[in-house]
C-alpha cells in the first residue's frame, strides 16, 4: 500500500499535504533555474525538523537557524532552581548539607526538605526520600570551594560532619579533594576560586 501523505490545515482552513508543498516549491524553482532537488530537500527538512531529509542528503543549517532554536520563549529564560538529591535518610542527609554549606532548612515535609541561604536565593537543594541506597558513582556531583587559608580546615570540618574521602581513580596530583557525603554521594573541594572559571 503506498504511503499516505501527512495532511494538515492551514490558517485559512485549506487542507494541504507535506508532499504537495515540497513538490510545489520544487516546481516553482525549476522555472527560475534553481535546482529543484535542493529546494525539495530543504522543504522536506523543514517539515521533518532534522538535519538530514528522507532523501539522505544533508541540509546545512546556518547561524540564524541555531539562534532561532536557542531563543527563549519568554522574557526570562529557564534558570537553575533546585539541585535535587535522593535521600535514604531524609533528615540526616539534609542536615549534613545544611551544616556543610552554612545554609538553613527552608521547608520540611514528609516528602521533601528544601535548604538554601533564604527562600529568595537563586538556587537551593531539595532532598527527596527513596527506599534504595546509592549503588554506583554519581553522574553529577557538586564542587565546593573556599579560601586558600581555610581549605584544609574546611575539609577536616566536612569529615567531622560525616563526609569521608573516597577514591574514584584520582592520582593524588589533582588540585581537588574527592569526598562523599554520609550516603555516598561524591563531591569535590576544589582549589580556591573567585569566579566560575578561575
Amino acid at each position: 500500500m503506498p504511503a499516505r501523505p501527512v495532511t494538515g490545515t492551514s490558517q485559512t482552513g485549506h487542507s494541504h499535504s507535506r508532499l504537495d508543498h515540497t513538490s510545489a516549491l520544487a516546481n516553482r524553482n525549476a522555472t527560475t533555474g534553481a535546482p529543484a532537488r535542493a529546494t525539495a530537500d530543504a522543504a522536506e527538512n523543514r517539515y521533518r525538523g532534522g538535519g538530514v531529509p528522507q532523501s539522505g542528503r544533508a541540509v546545512r543549517r546556518g547561524p540564524r537557524d541555531a539562534a532561532e532554536r536557542a531563543a527563549h520563549t519568554g522574557d526570562m529564560p529557564v534558570r537553575l532552581h533546585h539541585i535535587v538529591v535522593d535521600a535514604h535518610d531524609l533528615p540526616g542527609l539534609a542536615g549534613f548539607w545544611t551544616q556543610a554549606l552554612g545554609w538553613k532548612i527552608l521547608s520540611e515535609r514528609e516528602t521533601e526538605i528544601v535548604i538554601g541561604t533564604d527562600e529568595n536565593a537563586p538556587v537551593g537543594m531539595c532532598f527527596m526520600p527513596v527506599t534504595d541506597r546509592k549503588a554506583v558513582k554519581n553522574r553529577v556531583h557538586i564542587d565546593l570551594t573556599s579560601s586558600a587559608a581555610d581549605r584544609d580546615q574546611e575539609i577536616a570540618r566536612l569529615i567531622e560532619l560525616g563526609a569521608r574521602q573516597v577514591d574514584i581513580g584520582q592520582t593524588g596530583a589533582e588540585s581537588w579533594t574527592v569526598l562523599a557525603d554520609p550516603e555516598g554521594n561524591e563531591f569535590c573541594v576544589v582549589r580556591p576560586k573567585e569566579t566560575l572559571i578561575g
